[in-house]
């Protein structure tokens, strides 16, 4: 593998930093993605049964905050309660906020998706142009050894194998973690839709 490395020359250094890159961002977001830290259980029960004992307090509602993402946007909802349109403004600030957070590092796992192959590509240009360049230098291609010529265009191409190889995965784990974000907002509207209607019941305000 590391004579494979080698023989690509050095437009393979950004293509390798580019998969080092793209495979920390692809640990960190499998981590933070997870659906337990985001959601932490069920936190809109946990609400339900403090208020069901009038345990309800700013020390109940800091340590929900601090419970999970979803707590945080949970707990700006509680903080302004005195309607269900203010519940739904606080909610609503908060939770471009995590959702912003969710998306971290997203963009430039897309960009690492783009940019691999062009990297490689242009480490197989630069390398085809000096193997013209060495042809020249030698008095044509008649007086070069075809095997050397081959074996040169094959390393040119190293640097295109490599770019793939780093951006066929980057692409995938980013459309994998863009769906999942999006698949944790859905959840987390619908858990502050349950706390907005368990603070005000639908009931409560068609009266």
């Amino acid at each position: 593998m590391m004579d494979l490395v080698m023989a690509g020359g050095g437009m393979m250094i950004p293509i390798i930093l580019a998969s080092v890159i793209a495979l920390t961002i692809i640990i960190e977001r499998l981590w933070s993605l997870r659906y337990n830290r985001l959601m932490g259980g069920d936190p809109v029960g946990t609400v339900e049964s403090w208020l069901a004992s009038g345990q309800i307090s700013s020390l109940k509602i800091s340590e929900l905050a601090r419970l999970s993402p979803l707590g945080m946007v949970l707990a700006a909802g509680l903080q302004g309660y005195d309607s269900p349109e203010a519940m739904r403004s606080r909610i609503e600030d908060t939770g471009r906020h995590v959702a912003h957070q969710m998306e971290r590092f997203l963009n430039t796992l897309g960009t690492i998706a783009v940019i691999s192959p062009l990297l490689g590509l242009l480490g197989t240009v630069v390398g085809i142009i000096d193997v013209f360049q060495s042809i020249t230098a030698s008095g044509g291609a008649s007086a070069i050894n075809p095997e050397l010529l081959a074996g040169g265009i094959s390393k040119a191409l190293v640097t295109t194998a490599g770019g793939i190889m780093v951006a066929v995965p980057a692409y995938i784990f980013h459309r994998y973690f863009r769906g999942l974000v999006d698949e944790r907002t859905i959840e987390m509207e619908r858990e502050a839709i349950r706390l907005v209607d368990l603070i005000h019941p639908v009931d409560a305000r068609k009266r």
